[in-house]
């Protein structure tokens, strides 16, 4: 079986995933937004950080389909 290695944008894209995934998880327990508290509500910064979560979402979308089209 062949194994795939993560590249620099792998892990990239699994690091914002997990920032966007633990500050979702903030606003659903506690309702609490690192993101804009960090950064600002509806800054600049906060507007790039959630859209580079957006774009490794879709990444990920689109690595997971083609390692599983792959396999077949």
């Amino acid at each position: 079986m062949h194994r795939a290695r993560m590249n620099a944008l792998d892990w990239v894209a699994l690091v914002l995933l997990i920032v966007g995934g633990l500050n979702w998880g903030l606003v659903g327990l506690f309702n609490y937004d690192l993101v804009a508290a960090l950064f600002g509500t509806q800054s600049a910064l906060s507007r790039i950080v959630y859209v580079l979560v957006g774009l490794s979402a879709l990444y990920s979308i689109y690595t997971s389909s083609k390692m599983a089209s792959d396999k077949h």
